[in-house]
């Protein structure tokens, strides 16, 4: 049951739209003037409707869900969730109840499920924005059917049982022990979930085991729909989508299939400013800790991005260590030393020169160096360098 909330409105968005809109900003003064900011960076908002309603072609008739937590995996919670609502999703994953209550503030009819579950004394607020917890636990089971049967609330909830990532859920025993419950009209529970451990390794045994886990529990559950595919758990063939498949990082071009060509449509494009171009002699040593020494003459961009932006410090140059590369006048680059708070410096000895120009812009993350390249390049993954995006940037949403 969908519950319409009086008085909440839905946030419009026209076609090109930055921070400083007043209905987007997180907080005053964190997004600068694409002039004056260090970085630039642009979410396109029509491919991740695009990534969206790729995987739900892929997955009809199962329904697609959209996993925004995390601020929308670093894109912006309340852009990405209006773009997916107008493009058909109606079932959203946030971590939180604050989380939650942001996506309902925007959307009043849809179903939004929190992750995390229920907290001590969350149930009216849980409520009151008519967020669905994902129960992972027998003490959360028992807090919310207390709350349910005191407040005479039906908004349901979905029931967590852990298959193998040992992380949130019940156990599979627990799960069996309380599975008669699904005879009962009352049971409350709107969706069964697990979670895939291993699934972005397509034959890692894991996956079968906790298919197999999974199945056996929705015979057990039958009546009640149930979620067991993530972004790459999609991947793995129609018998894991159940009633609904719940991507996530895919949504905003993250490789959902390692080592294979990347289907999904790349969505963010990260510059950064160049404020100075230095010439180093060779045999000087580069950034913090002299870990980098120049073998030549070199030249090197200065670009005002740094860890505290969410560059990853382990993208640096070191001795025996590859760098990550940055796009300067059309060509990679590579990194020169470690990366600092605020800057980074590239080596473009190789660029004709005057082709690096101070206030220029670099690109960090686009074209040939994509969120994964970048990923893989700093020793993580895609998910980390998106949800590592700083605030510091001058954001602009395009293909709204």
């Amino acid at each position: 049951m969908r519950h319409p909330l009086d008085g909440r409105g839905k946030a419009g968005i026209t076609a090109t739209m930055t921070l400083q809109d007043a209905t987007l900003q997180p907080a005053a003064g964190s997004a600068a003037p694409a002039d004056s900011a260090g970085g630039v960076l642009t979410i396109d908002l029509a491919a991740i409707e695009a990534n969206w309603k790729k995987l739900a072609g892929m997955t009809v008739p199962v329904e697609c869900a959209a996993v925004v937590k995390g601020d929308a995996y670093g894109c912006g919670l309340e852009p990405v969730t209006t773009k997916l609502h107008k493009a058909g999703c109606r079932t959203f994953f946030v971590a939180d109840l604050a989380e939650g209550r942001r996506v309902r503030a925007l959307l009043r009819d849809a179903t939004i499920y929190v992750l995390n579950g229920v907290l001590p004394n969350t149930g009216p607020a849980l409520m009151d924005a008519h967020l669905r917890p994902v129960i992972n636990s027998p003490t959360e089971l028992a807090e919310w059917d207390a709350f349910v049967a005191a407040n005479r609330w039906g908004g349901g909830a979905a029931l967590h049982i852990d298959t193998g990532m040992n992380r949130l859920g019940l156990t599979v025993e627990e799960g069996v022990a309380i599975a008669s419950r699904a005879k009962s009209e009352t049971h409350g529970f709107t969706l069964l979930i697990s979670h895939f451990a291993c699934a972005d390794t397509p034959d890692h045994p894991m996956n079968d085991r906790q298919i197999r886990l999974f199945r056996e529990l929705r015979i057990l559950y039958r009546g009640i729909p149930s979620s067991l595919a993530n972004s790459p758990g999609i991947f793995l063939g129609g018998t894991v989508h159940c009633d609904l498949v719940r991507p996530g990082a895919a949504l905003f071009g993250v490789n959902p299939t390692p080592g294979h060509k990347n289907p999904m449509r790349p969505v963010i494009e990260l510059k950064g400013r160049i404020i100075q171009v230095r010439h180093v002699k060779k045999g000087e040593s580069v950034g913090y800790g002299a870990a980098f020494t120049t073998t030549r003459p070199t030249r090197l961009a200065i670009v005002a991005v740094g860890y505290a932006d969410g560059y990853a410090r382990a993208g640096g140059a070191a001795k025996g260590k590859p760098a990550a590369e940055v796009i300067v006048a059309g060509k990679p680059c590579p990194l020169a030393g470690r990366v600092s708070m605020d800057v980074i410096a590239v080596d473009v000895t190789d660029l004709p020169e005057g082709s690096a120009r101070r206030g220029d812009l670099a690109t960090l993350i686009g074209g040939s160096v994509g969120v994964d390249e970048l990923a893989a390049a700093s020793g993580t993954i895609g998910y980390e360098v998106l949800t590592n995006l700083g605030r510091r940037y001058h954001r602009a949403y395009k293909g709204a």
